[in-house]
């Protein structure tokens, strides 16, 4: 998946923050475009455009809500048994409760995974038999062929009876066992009650889920070919949009396998024997940007600084934080001007635990993490230091070279 922490902040529920990816923008468009100019101009000929368009607007809103539904039962629950939620992220493929580390036990994580499929069934369910009661006697329920169902009947009703087939069959998608769905994590949460291992577990969740995954690329590639697939059909877009789907499972499960290995590799390790002790240069508060840009970040291959007062940080300052300023302001403004602060930056200590502090890495998408011993600075826990380190382990870590360059 994306990045965790990218997106628009949307606010917070119940106290969990929640996050829109720019992505949604392609799943908003792709409904709007396909209902307004599709399903609704078929089924309901005499509407004007402005309410087919506008009826499919809030079609996508409510199928973007039914997924926020989803994801805050995941969290709530999680949350309930005792997993910290660092909040929810809805983006292209649907969205994810975003945690702080790993279930507490199998029942735990079965409870947390299950409600969200469950949820999404429900809420399905509920919609349908609206829809059904409020739609005149005799109407046809077909999915399909959904122009006969949302023929003769008003917006609400057609509005009902799209969103509830649409729901349930998300629900049941989601427990196709194969990460990062719900069902493949109900079934590491099966093999972990079997084998007490979660590490495991995960690993044998994750090959499963490549399996799956790998069906899926078969399939899309078979109806782009003119094959027809149950359920799926035919035809070259439905296939390559279903081969795509199989691709960004593949990688999800190959990520979750990555993950867990760098678990087993970081586990008992302090940041302490990762961290780089120097020689690291630093740069005071009140020295110019042009004269940071010229004296050290053209002389030396390190990107970060650490702005200290003695052994005190104070904040760092990146290359990006000098291309922010016109060139023009080099000369007057200060580093203290344009350094990311102290107070918002996420450190470690060199005793804390390096998976630890590999999380925060990701959590924060930077690359270096500033290490305090008693307020003092130290180092830096640095992400390609990291990465070197994993990749002398010769358990083949290339791929998440790769993937985190």
């Amino acid at each position: 998946m994306a990045s965790p922490m990218r997106g628009m902040r949307a606010g917070k529920i119940a106290g969990i923050e929640v996050r829109l990816d720019w992505s949604l923008i392609v799943i908003f468009w792709l409904i709007l475009v396909n209902l307004s100019r599709g399903v609704f101009a078929y089924a309901h000929p005499g509407w004007s455009a402005g309410l087919r368009w506008g009826t499919a607007a809030v079609a996508a809103v409510l199928f973007l809500l039914s997924i926020l539904a989803h994801e805050l039962a995941h969290a709530l629950v999680g949350r309930a048994q005792g997993v910290q939620i660092a909040g929810i992220t809805l983006f292209m493929f649907g969205g994810v409760a975003r945690t702080k580390g790993e279930s507490r036990s199998p029942r735990a994580e079965l409870l947390m995974t299950l409600v969200g499929p469950l949820t999404s069934i429900v809420l399905g369910f509920i919609a349908l038999v609206l829809g059904m009661r409020a739609a005149p006697a005799g109407t046809p329920l077909s999915l399909d062929e959904p122009m006969r169902t949302f023929a003769g009947i008003g917006p609400l009703r057609t509005l009902l009876l799209w969103l509830g087939p649409v729901n349930i069959v998300l629900g049941i998608f989601n427990l196709v066992p194969a990460f990062p769905l719900d069902g493949g994590r109900l079934l590491r949460a099966a093999l972990w009650a079997a084998t007490g291992d979660l590490q495991r577990a995960t690993r044998y969740a994750a090959g499963i889920s490549q399996g799956f995954a790998l069906l899926f690329i078969l399939a899309g590639l078979s109806m782009i070919f003119g094959v027809r697939i149950p359920f799926f059909g035919q035809g070259f877009v439905s296939g390559l949009w279903i081969a795509f789907i199989g691709w960004f499972l593949y990688r999800a499960a190959t990520a979750s396998y990555l993950q867990v290995v760098v678990h087993d590799l970081l586990e008992q390790i302090t940041v302490s024997r990762l961290m780089h002790h120097g020689p690291l240069v630093t740069v005071p508060p009140d020295l110019s940007v042009s004269s940071f840009v010229e004296e050290r970040l053209m002389s030396v291959e390190q990107r970060a600084f650490p702005v200290t007062d003695g052994d005190r940080l104070l904040g760092m300052v990146t290359v990006a934080d000098v291309r922010k300023l016109p060139r023009a302001e080099w000369s007057d403004k200060r580093i203290r001007d344009i350094m990311t602060d102290r107070q918002q930056l996420a450190v470690t200590a060199p005793d804390e635990d390096a998976t630890s502090a590999f999380e925060k890495l990701a959590a924060r998408d930077v690359e270096q993490l500033p290490v305090l011993d008693q307020g003092r600075f130290v180092g830096l826990f640095r992400r390609r230091d990291v990465l070197r380190w994993l990749d002398l382990q010769n358990r083949g870590l290339p791929s998440l070279r790769q993937r985190q360059a």
